[in-house]
């Protein structure tokens, strides 16, 4: 036996004990994850998926389906069973002649598949044609069913698509050709790190499996995010309110005060200052506001949407005011935000109060008569297992916002991640935003039961009308001069629900921009990127089809162009105005307190 031959022996036996090691580590890992999986918290069945009710009326309708129009059903059942026998004919054709090769593929292309191994390894690849042929025979199942009203409909395609999302054999390690594939190369490593990253998961979590999106250890607010120099200048037991340092020698006289979405954190419009919407309008000359919402806890059970709009907007408009010395100022809303600001713009139209200057709304729903995806998370179903949670718990826990909003986006926020992390023990990236995704707040229970009953199923704001601080308010009620961003891609607030609320407003100077991307990227679009463009059309009054259809497209960011409409409503220049008095003491730098909480 040669020297080669004994250091190849040598090599083998040591590759050999390694992948024995890394396999006794994951027994023992194992252990720890069987004691912790058994601490996570009871979730209702109400909040883990739509009733049986859904699916009941969906069978039910599919066999009257059978009845009436048996030939188009027996026709789309023959196709895919034609598919499915044919393809497995070609793969058993070529294994005959010898041929380690896959068949014609003419499967649509997937991301989720685009290992090479799935394209030339026979077996991988018949895995995957034989699953993208079943989930296309399951979607067209949900298609042939005509007897359900249009939002059954649009349920039932929903979950049906997030159970074939769930079974892809990309989330399983022995069809998952490229996690094997490590698993070899690193004898096992590979998985022992994925098993710790999935047992970190449920131990940092308490039980609850909330997949890592971005490392935690490489950010932390005011060193490497939410950067843009300020300070707390006000607090309440609803919010900080945080007066930026002017970058410029004058300002705008007229302040801007932006408040944030109380869902997520405000931090999403400061991540970086490359692409810090706060920071960009300080280097335009405004003084910038921001209110940094309280993270609720049990306490604030009996909060309301009022007690938002009395102790949160109004007070925040009457202390910008002050610390100014203006008697008006312009304000933005982002998400829910904007529609709350929305309502209390009514209500101050309903008191004479004449502080808003003008409204920005980013985002934002006042229409519910069309809820966009999310919509399918608002039926009794799910909310009568929300009201009962909360009336549990005091609040509705961070966990269940994050879980809803990342379902809606289930292959890029769970199953990807999962894979990455859990199958090839990958850390997750360092990455700003989806950092900030993570980063999740609590809602109170009375004003979560308010916004989901009145605002999203009754609609109240654009119908009857909705009851703030002892008034009725209606979205006609809104007449300051507006300028409203809409996301094309939002699949949170669906741009045309968007359009058809400003256009309900009762304002006669309305401006509406539709950017490019979704709920997130859409807004946070710096001009210095060139990413993303923007549609403008003055005709505000058209349906939202014929608006956009005469719409002018514009390349680049929608940002320069509402500072121009901004500019307009902000008055002469004044010398910059620094942070802190005597009457408003600097009670803490940016970011503040309030965020940091978890």
């Amino acid at each position: 036996m040669t020297t080669k031959d004994l250091e190849s022996n040598a090599t083998s036996s040591q590759n050999v004990a390694k992948l024995e090691a890394n396999l006794a580590k994951v027994e023992e890992l194992t252990q720890r994850l069987l004691k912790v999986m058994g601490q996570g918290r009871h979730v209702a069945p109400a909040l883990q998926g739509p009733s049986q009710e859904l699916y009941m009326k969906a069978a039910t309708a599919y066999m009257t389906e059978m009845v009436n129009n048996p030939a188009k059903l027996i026709e789309h059942q023959l196709e895919f069973w034609g598919k499915s026998v044919k393809h497995f004919v070609e793969a058993q054709h070529l294994l005959a002649q010898g041929k380690l090769e896959p068949p014609t593929d003419e499967t649509p292309r997937d991301r989720r598949f685009s290992h090479e191994l799935w394209e030339t390894n026979p077996y991988f690849n018949f895995i995957k044609q034989q699953y993208l042929m079943n989930a296309e025979a399951v979607q067209q199942a949900v298609e042939d069913i005509e007897t359900l009203d249009a939002d059954e409909k649009k349920r039932l395609r929903y979950f049906s698509q997030q159970l074939v999302d769930m079974i892809s054999p990309t989330n399983f390690l022995p069809t998952n050709p490229e996690a094997l594939a490590l698993a070899a190369e690193t004898e096992g490593e590979s998985l022992v790190a994925g098993l710790e990253n999935l047992i970190a998961d449920l131990e940092a979590n308490e039980g609850d499996l909330v997949v890592t999106l971005a490392d935690k250890k490489a950010f932390k607010l005011g060193e490497n995010l939410a950067t843009t120099p300020g300070s707390v200048v006000y607090r309440n037991h609803m919010f900080e309110l945080i007066q930026y340092a002017p970058s410029t020698e004058t300002v705008y006289q007229r302040p801007l005060l932006i408040f944030p979405p109380w869902i997520n954190k405000f931090y999403i419009m400061d991540l970086k200052p490359q692409n810090s919407l706060i920071k960009w309008a300080v280097d335009q000359g405004y003084t910038v506001f921001v209110v940094s919402w309280v993270n609720p806890d049990t306490s604030y059970r009996d909060t309301s949407m009022t007690d938002y709009v009395e102790d949160g907007y109004l007070t925040a408009m009457d202390q910008v005011k002050k610390i100014c010395d203006v008697k008006t100022i312009n304000v933005v809303g982002y998400c829910i935000a904007g529609t709350t600001l929305s309502l209390t713009l009514a209500l101050m139209k309903k008191r004479g109060d004449k502080t808003v200057n003008s409204a920005t709304f980013f985002t934002t729903l006042t229409d519910f008569s069309d809820r966009g995806e999310v919509g399918v998370f608002l039926d009794d179903d799910f909310v009568d297992g929300i009201e009962q949670e909360v009336e549990e718990s005091g609040i509705l826990d961070s966990f269940f916002m994050s879980r809803t909003f990342s379902f809606l986006r289930s292959n890029d926020l769970i199953y990807g991640p999962a894979i990455k992390s859990y199958m090839m023990g990958k850390a997750p990236p360092a990455f700003d935003l989806l950092y900030w995704n993570g980063d999740g707040t609590n809602l109170p229970a009375k004003m979560s039961v308010e916004y989901l009953r009145g605002l999203c199923q009754q609609d109240k704001f654009a119908t009857e009308g909705f009851e703030i601080s002892g008034e009725i308010v209606h979205l006609n009620d809104v007449t300051v001069p507006l300028c409203a961003i809409a996301c094309e891609t939002d699949h949170i607030a669906a741009w045309k629900s968007s359009y058809d609320g400003v256009v309900k407003m009762g304002s006669k100077d309305k401006t509406f921009i539709l950017s490019q991307s979704g709920h997130i990227a859409g807004i946070i679009n710096p001009p210095s990127k060139k990413k993303y463009g923007h549609y403008t059309n003055p005709e505000v009054g058209l349906t939202a089809d014929d608006w956009l259809d005469s719409a002018d497209f514009n390349e680049g960011s929608w940002w320069p162009r509402w500072d121009g409409w901004l500019s307009d409503k902000s008055g002469k220049k004044v010398p910059a105005r620094t942070p802190g008095s005597d009457d408003f003491p600097i009670l803490a730098p940016a970011p503040g307190t309030y965020v940091v909480a978890k």
